[in-house]
């Protein structure tokens, strides 16, 4: 599952210790996951003893509500609110797997809007947001993901498309998807083609906002002296896209080449990487982040708090 290190311009549990969450997350991920299989396979091992429901019920399994309560001085963590409870026994591990993964989506946007001390007034909507699920999902938590991040540029702030970091490269990637009878015919720098039934249309080049986040995070890896390889990615799940040869460090991922393209990341068993973690802290550090102190932090604040 990768790591969502930015949402926007929310404040960020990663920008506060990159070196720190990333091997956290993944720590907790593993402890947790094998508690609760073990939990399942116990529950299993009952149902095939012929135990009714009611007596599952009052096993410890219909009352897991939450997979990551540790907590630590840097590192309060509380999901319980967001856990629903599980009545209903997963059939097989891949269903377990699939629930398993589903909880830690409210996890992974609460680290990616608070931090201990802070907080970011989510938007709700992220939580069925079926395209950052697909790249949490799909991809190992080996790779760190910056949704839409928010630039803080001289000029202002700046929108900036989708950032995967693996431990080998950036992907800047930019989603083009159309109703899926149209093929994508990529053109110059600046208009591409739709055509359906031989009908052709022009709409604006995709790579014209990838480029732009580009020229953004190169400036940023110059400033920090970093060599780290930065690719452009266009993404169509729904497309076939026609072309006779790809622009340097771009990769036209279609319909027909975007199981190939996630194989490759799962099947990348390299680990984290010191410089990996270093190009996104720098990122990290020109990302805008809009915040406000934690409610239970501002009544700390207060003369009579520190009077008790």
């Amino acid at each position: 599952m990768a790591q969502l290190i930015k949402l926007e311009n929310y404040i960020s549990r990663y920008q506060r210790d990159i070196f720190h969450y990333p091997s956290q997350f993944s720590r907790l991920k593993k402890e947790n996951w094998e508690r609760l299989k073990y939990l399942w396979e116990d529950q299993m091992q009952l149902k095939l003893e012929g135990k009714n429901e009611e007596d599952l019920k009052e096993t410890n399994f219909s009352r897991w509500r939450s997979f990551f309560n540790s907590r630590s001085e840097s590192d309060e963590l509380d999901t319980e609110e967001e856990s629903d409870e599980f009545d209903i026994l997963p059939a097989t591990e891949e269903d377990l797997k699939h629930y398993f993964l589903d909880t830690l989506i409210p996890f992974q946007l609460k680290w990616a809007s608070t931090t201990i001390n802070e907080m970011s007034f989510i938007d709700r909507n992220y939580y069925q947001d079926f395209l950052l699920k697909y790249f949490l999902q799909r991809i190992p938590d080996t790779h760190l993901l910056l949704y839409f991040p928010v630039f803080q540029l001289k000029n202002g702030p700046m929108e900036g498309e989708i950032v995967l970091i693996s431990p080998l490269e950036i992907e800047i990637i930019t989603l083009s998807e159309k109703p899926s009878n149209q093929t994508i015919i990529p053109n110059d720098a600046r208009l591409w083609f739709l055509e359906e039934n031989n009908i052709q249309s022009k709409f604006l080049s995709p790579l014209i906002s990838t480029k732009r986040t580009e020229t953004v995070i190169q400036s940023i890896l110059k400033k920090y002296q970093l060599d780290f390889p930065v690719k452009k990615v266009i993404l169509s799940r729904t497309n076939l896209i026609e072309y006779q040869l790809e622009p340097y460090h771009t990769k036209f991922i279609d319909r027909d080449r975007h199981e190939e393209w996630l194989k490759e990341k799962q099947q990348l068993y390299t680990p984290l990487k010191h410089q990996q973690l270093k190009v996104a802290e720098a990122l990290l550090k020109h990302c805008e982040s809009v915040a406000v102190k934690r409610p239970e932090w501002e009544q700390e604040d207060t003369p009579d708090s520190f009077s008790k």
